[in-house]
């Protein structure tokens, strides 16, 4: 089954509204001609300056969280409303530094999945293990456990619009990359994993990328493998040069 590749940059809590549309303005003639679905994930200050210079363009727009409740007493938190109303597409949810940091669980990852979906958000689910869970060889464990809560409950009408992301923690920001093989077979855990919940043929068109320091130097490996469908990237997708090389690499 033949899935277009997506490359997602994910910002996190970097570049002002000064800076997002100097990044974008560089960016969006070099990816003009991408063979793979493009997007940014950009800090909500951002948004709205990043949605309007991208209208029109190749490539979408996306958030970095999302919150389960449609309004209320969630201070710092942002409703799937919120986000559509600005006419986002992509929401990251479950990133690693959600979990480590804020106290993401695979029950709130849950919650806040569903919530994007229900406002035709499509939110990009991270999954991924810790350095210590790795050496004790419980990667497979940890990333079968991640993916069942994820979806609970969750229909398969939806799979659709929904991509994972496989982000071993050890391996983002540090510059840290797992294999091209190891990678693949970590994801083909993760895809077997929807086909025992959904069935293969869903499994089979489901896309999961990469999102553990992909960048211009290993994509075309990482990317050559069948089960890796893109990559989330961090670090190489605040420079314009670096996100394209990564973009016109995913083949």
């Amino acid at each position: 089954m033949s899935r277009l590749p997506i490359i997602a940059g994910n910002w996190k809590m970097n570049n002002t509204i000064k800076e997002t549309k100097a990044l974008l303005k560089e960016l969006i003639p070099l990816v003009k001609d991408a063979k793979a679905e493009v997007a940014v994930c950009v800090p909500y200050t951002s948004i709205a300056a990043a949605g309007r210079l991208i209208k029109g363009t190749n490539i979408k727009l996306g958030a970095e969280n999302v919150h389960w409740s449609d309004k209320g007493a969630f201070t710092g938190e942002i409703s799937a409303d919120m986000l559509k109303e600005l006419k986002v597409e992509y929401v990251i949810v479950g990133h690693s530094e959600r979990r480590q940091y804020f106290g993401e669980t695979d029950e709130t990852v849950n919650k806040r999945a569903k919530a994007a979906l229900g406002r035709k958000l499509k939110p990009i689910i991270c999954v991924g293990e810790l350095l210590s869970e790795r050496e004790s060889g419980q990667t497979d464990n940890v990333v079968i456990r991640q993916t069942k809560g994820a979806f609970e409950g969750i229909d398969k009408a939806d799979l659709a619009d929904i991509v994972i992301a496989y982000e071993p923690v050890w391996a983002i920001g540090t510059g840290k990359t797992a294999t091209a093989d190891d990678a693949d077979k970590t994801i083909s855990v993760i895809r077997n994993t929807i086909g025992e919940i959904y069935g293969k043929a869903a499994a089979s068109t489901i896309r999961i990328q990469y999102g553990g320091s992909m960048n211009a130097k290993n994509v075309a490996e990482l990317m050559s493998k069948p089960n890796i469908d893109g990559g989330l990237i961090g670090g190489a997708s605040l420079k314009a040069e670096d996100f394209k090389n990564v973009v016109l690499g995913a083949k």
